[in-house]
């Protein structure tokens, strides 16, 4: 591009205005600043490498060239960090984060302690804030992890629960229920 004009400040700094409006700036640190002929669309690009765009509607693109991470703020407060590994974090402004990791699977952090993560297979674990959690699996069965016990339901209605003394309980559909001591000893069959 033509330069109109150019000048040159005591500090060191240099700013050249070019024929179709873009003003360059200079400085005597190795940065630059590139103002767009819109006035509106900012480029500066620092003498470590980093580059922050400022966007007409007022989003801001922070690009971090040591750790190959791209930070983009938008004007609805919504941030979202890109990084080299193909992970991806949104910060939404009422402070719940979604991550989605390189394989795939979506971690959900909700402002009330809740977490949920979705697995690539289908599987989805929701943890609450007292620690318990629930895990669905993509064949349908369910399991309930709790400070007292494990226990996972069937599609077909039985549910075994293994409580944290080792004794578990089985409860089949038909009624019928199964105890085991914490040493795989049957002491309770109700066969029907």
């Amino acid at each position: 591009e033509e330069i109109q004009r150019e000048t040159a400040y005591p500090d060191g700094k240099v700013e050249k205005v070019l024929k179709n409006g873009c003003h360059l700036i200079f400085f005597p640190n190795g940065t630059r600043k590139k103002v767009d002929s819109d006035g509106k669309t900012v480029t500066i690009t620092f003498f470590n490498g980093d580059v922050k765009q400022i966007m007409p509607d007022q989003t801001v693109i922070y690009y971090y060239a040591d750790a190959k991470t791209t930070h983009t703020t938008y004007s609805d407060g919504l941030e979202v960090l890109q990084f080299s590994n193909g992970q991806i974090e949104k910060h939404y402004p009422d402070g719940k984060k979604e991550i989605t990791f390189p394989d795939q699977t979506i971690k959900n952090l909700f402002t009330d302690g809740q977490e949920e993560s979705i697995f690539p297979d289908g599987t989805i674990v929701r943890v609450q804030r007292d620690g318990s959690k629930t895990i669905e699996f993509n064949n349908g069965q369910r399991e309930l992890h709790t400070s007292q016990f494990k226990r996972r339901e069937y599609p077909d209605g039985t549910v075994k629960t293994v409580y944290m003394n080792g004794q578990q309980e089985t409860k089949y559909v038909s009624g019928r229920v199964r105890v085991k001591d914490k040493d795989g000893n049957i002491i309770m069959d109700t066969k029907l």
